[in-house]
């Protein structure tokens, strides 16, 4: 028995600790958002006396000057972590998630519906934003505020950090001002080098290291999806800047026309198809108070059919011949002619030109351009499965015949039954398809329409149904086999052979399958003297769902028949032939339960089709 008092105190003291908890979280986050970095004070050296050195001195590093390089650093060590984070300062890469830009597409302005996005919109579809590392690349200008750590050692030893002051210089103790403003992070090092060889020509080493830079300040404007203001270094690209404002906006935006102002001037224009075509971004080092202009998106020509790029494409004054949109849609090899439709000043126009006369065709802005295969193929491929000796695949003209192929065709007499030869053919597996898809929607139109004159029929009706549900979602998962017969009494029908067809010659084999509703299907070897009750018997005889009264035989040649149990109790069929030959199938279809009376023949005629096209004895 459960002590209730006992088990409210235990209750009360989980909520008290897990009160405390919750107070020592909140006071471990108020502590962890008061920390700063500190300065750590620089260790205050007299310089040392400039030493006696012989100008022609070997420079080369001695063991000796690594260690007493080491000793300087270890004596004079400064805590570059302070300055490796840039002071706190916002550099504009906190974490965020990536600029979701499906709302650009998902509401398109009136007269773009369905159009297909410009060419380059994925540019700022990724979350590369916060991936971005804090990196200086080399063509980074040194600009005040930036930070330079500056190592010597061998005859001087020193370790420091330095500030780059308003007026562009770092002042290094006996050196003096030296300035960097504007230097390449790439020639920094030997700038303030020869600074420092000139006092101490011999026997100093020098290492210069840029630690940080200072961010900057610089404002998107235009039609891009966040204009504003936005924070980050002067070495970041330009599309660093354009992904922080959302990206452009695909429908107003131009991905050709971006300049870059400074005091109003034009510092640097940018074409985002260079990039997207050839990796190709000028590099460039922003300042504060830099404007990143997006200009009106331009006339656009949209692409569709036969391309790698079927995309809205962005013309130029420059650039208006169907070559350029050539070389940006890449069409397929297979395009044999262009259609194009747009207005003109005259009116609407409608051509359709070869393919080798569109380098010179003049586009305008609204075009619509189909790239179009309009050269039939003259030739058909088709492969060859079963028993056979030689390829696999051959290359026929256009309207070739099965009996022109087949005396091409190597077999081994004892081996091939080459008289059974059928067809598989994939526009016959459409075709049956689309029967058996047809079958089962008027059973389902039976089947959820049918009248209820009571509570209880409507209860029986609504268990059929679900029942039916079942058995049409697994036909509609049968694939036809799509088989054309062509052979009959050792005669094959010289038809006219279709791209695709696969053509199948069967094996000579002594077996029956038997299979479908019985209990152990299997390979039973062929019995002249055995009739279908045997192979039945022989395979276990009837499952508890199968059709006793009749059974389909599937003869090696691909054709089938129906073989019914008579009144005598003789299974017979429609044909005068053998009912059973060595090669054939034996299939048992499932009988449908008499309780779903209403859809008992659409059920049985679903099963005959999916038997006939699919071999397959569906429940």
């Amino acid at each position: 028995m459960i002590n209730l008092s006992q088990s409210k105190k235990h209750s009360a003291v989980q909520q008290e600790v897990r009160a405390y908890k919750q107070f020592m979280r909140q006071i471990a986050v108020i502590m962890l958002g008061v920390i700063t970095f500190g300065v750590c004070a620089q260790a205050q050296q007299t310089p040392n006396p400039r030493p006696n050195i012989n100008i022609n001195q070997a420079q080369n590093l001695s063991q000796a000057q690594l260690m007493q390089a080491q000793q300087a650093a270890n004596s004079q060590r400064v805590d570059l972590s302070q300055y490796i984070q840039s002071e706190g300062n916002n550099t504009g890469r906190s974490p965020m998630s990536p600029s979701n830009n499906n709302d650009m597409y998902d509401n398109p302005p009136a007269g773009e519906e369905g159009n297909p996005a410009p060419y380059g919109a994925n540019l700022f579809n990724s979350g590369y934003v916060a991936e971005r590392s804090d990196g200086l690349n080399s063509q980074y200008r040194v600009s005040p505020g930036d930070k330079i750590a500056i190592q010597m050692w061998g005859a001087v030893a020193s370790a420091q950090v330095v500030t780059v002051d308003n007026q562009g210089n770092i002042f290094i103790p006996d050196i003096g001002p030296v300035r960097v403003s504007e230097v390449p992070a790439s020639q920094l090092n030997n700038v303030v080098t020869q600074s420092i060889k000139r006092i101490y020509p011999n026997n100093v080493n020098v290492y210069i290291n840029l630690l940080s830079a200072t961010p900057v300040s610089v404002y998107v404007s235009g039609p891009v999806q966040r204009p504003g203001q936005y924070a980050g270094l002067a070495s970041d690209s330009l599309l660093f800047f354009l992904s922080r404002a959302g990206g452009i906006d695909p429908y107003r935006g131009s991905y050709r026309s971006i300049s870059v102002l400074r005091e109003g001037e034009v510092a640097i224009q940018y074409d985002l198809y260079g990039f997207l075509m050839e990796g190709h971004l000028p590099t460039f080092s922003f300042k504060d108070d830099d404007v990143i202009l997006v200009s009106e998106q331009g006339p656009m020509v949209t692409v569709k059919g036969a391309a790698r790029y079927p995309f809205r494409f962005e013309l130029t004054q420059d650039n208006q011949q169907g070559s350029q949109l050539i070389e940006y849609a890449r069409p397929l090899t297979k395009t044999s002619h262009v259609a194009v439709t747009g207005n003109r000043t005259a009116g609407p126009i409608s051509v359709y030109v070869p393919f080798e006369d569109f380098d010179d065709f003049t586009l305008a802005d609204s075009d619509v351009v189909l790239f179009n295969d309009d050269i039939r193929p003259q030739v058909i491929s088709v492969q060859i499965s079963g028993s056979y000796q030689g390829p696999s695949f051959y290359t026929l003209e256009k309207g070739a015949r099965l009996l022109d192929l087949l005396s091409y065709i190597e077999v081994d007499p004892t081996a091939a039954n080459y008289k059974n030869v059928y067809i598989k053919r994939e526009s016959v597996v459409a075709q049956q398809k689309l029967l058996i898809e047809q079958s089962l929607q008027r059973l389902e139109r039976s089947i959820f329409t049918a009248p209820a004159s009571s509570d209880g029929e409507a209860a029986i009706r609504s268990q059929e149904a679900q029942l039916v549900s079942q058995f049409i979602a697994k036909a509609r998962e049968i694939e036809p086999l799509g088989k054309v017969v062509v052979a009959d009494n050792e005669n094959v029908a010289n038809i006219r052979l279709e791209q695709g067809d696969e053509i199948i010659i069967p094996e000579h084999t002594d077996l029956i399958q038997v299979s479908g509703e019985v209990l152990m299907a299997q390979a039973i070897v062929y019995n002249d003297k055995a009739s279908i009750d045997d192979y039945i018997a022989w395979a276990g005889g009837f499952s508890e769902r199968a059709d006793m009264q009749q059974a389909l035989v599937v003869h090696a040649n691909g054709s089938t028949r129906f073989a019914s149990l008579n009144d005598s109790g003789y299974w017979s069929t429609t044909s005068k032939q053998q009912v059973l030959r060595p090669g054939d199938q034996l299939l048992i279809l499932p009988k449908v339960d008499t309780k779903l009376m209403q859809s008992v023949k659409d059920i049985t005629q679903i099963l005959a089709q999916i038997a006939i096209t699919a071999n397959v004895a569906l429940n």
